[in-house]
């Protein structure tokens, strides 16, 4: 809540005073008037401070919260297929033997609280990955010549990433200041006319399934990059299927990955209410107040394929959506071939130039 509260002019800025004369308020720079009672909703709305649910574990499906006295560091298994150790870290849900390949789950990583609520299985295969990194490639005028011949590919692994679902209400009250402009030209002059508006607009909106990665391993906006999901495919979690694929359980809490959920959904809603307004030459928000009522939260285990390929010493990390094959990754760059379109660029152009002066005279 702030110390202190000014009463602004959605026209100019200015400070606005109560005027005795109209006994209203009243701008002394831009002479705009308001009437009292147009600015209760002001006073109500800067003495309240947005809020962010609480999602106390008791939302959460299946339970969320971090089962206690796990020890940290690596963890060692015995392959029941060929006896050999398999050393992985505590987090490790599905994996593979090193030596005969055989595919291990850890049953107590997905049981009980950990158990998750339900899985999206992989619809897309290895084979379908190496094809979209090779369609990605192409096209990129500025990726190094060598790269296509010479990336080599590290390693490809289909990995069932933890995520939070989170559904929520979100309600929201909002003021923008706009302004609507009219030219004209009378005699040897041209006018223009500003006009002022206050906007407001309020009400609710529901999200349902907003996801969270809980994974430290893997970049939060890569994961978000690979978005959206289509749940109405969603399954009832079965340790079936993660056999031949990897995964971990979540390693963040589903408390402490709310924040980034509830800041999407204000960002998703404030969008939503600011394209209602149109019509007008200027829109500004002047006041946001967007309150999020808790919901349920689910734990759900999403597939993804993640490429690494080494070009020169470095590694370069690519993914693709194991559902809807949306492929996403960073590429290389060859300076020189910026410079050169670059200077094409100029070169075409001041002979342009040139041309077009030459015609001219």
């Amino acid at each position: 809540m702030a110390e202190i509260l000014e009463y602004k002019c959605p026209c100019c800025g200015g400070a606005i005073q109560f005027d005795s004369a109209t006994q209203k308020m009243k701008c002394p720079y831009c002479d705009t008037e308001f009437e009292l009672d147009t600015l209760k909703q002001f006073d109500e709305e800067n003495l309240e401070e947005d809020r962010d649910p609480s999602w106390d574990a008791d939302n959460v499906a299946q339970g969320a919260d971090e089962l206690d006295g796990e020890q940290e560091g690596l963890v060692t298994y015995v392959c029941e297929s060929c006896g050999g150790e398999i050393v992985t870290d505590r987090n490790m849900a599905a994996s593979s033997c090193p030596y005969c390949g055989n595919a291990v789950i850890v049953a107590k990583q997905l049981s009980g609280m950990l158990r998750p609520d339900f899985v999206i299985p992989f619809k897309l295969d290895k084979k379908m990955a190496q094809n979209r990194l090779r369609e990605h490639l192409k096209g990129k005028i500025l990726l190094p010549s060598m790269f296509k011949r010479e990336n080599r590919i590290k390693e490809i692994k289909g990995i069932y990433v933890p995520f939070w679902l989170y559904d929520c209400d979100a309600q929201a009250d909002i003021r923008c200041r706009a302004t609507r402009i009219n030219s004209w030209q009378q005699g040897d002059y041209m006018y223009t006319e500003t006009q002022h508006y206050l906007v407001a607009r309020s009400g609710d909106i529901s999200f349902d399934r907003v996801p969270a990665d809980g994974s430290l391993k893997l970049d939060n906006a890569l994961m978000d990059s690979l978005e959206p999901y289509d749940y109405s495919e969603a399954v009832d979690f079965q340790t079936a299927y993660l056999a031949g694929y990897f995964a971990d359980k979540y390693d963040q809490s589903a408390q402490e990955c709310a924040p980034r959920a509830n800041d999407r959904m204000r960002a998703s809603t404030q969008n939503a209410f600011l394209n209602t307004i149109a019509g007008y030459a200027s829109c500004v928000p002047e006041h946001m107040n967007i309150q999020l009522k808790q919901g349920k939260i689910r734990y759900a285990l999403l597939p993804v394929w993640l490429l690494n390929t080494v070009y020169k010493g470095q590694t370069y990390t690519f993914a693709m959506n194991g559902q809807t094959g949306k492929f996403i990754g960073n590429l290389p760059s060859d300076k020189g071939k910026a410079f050169g379109i670059a200077g094409g660029v100029f070169v075409a152009a001041t002979l342009l130039s040139w041309m077009l002066l030459c015609f001219l005279l």
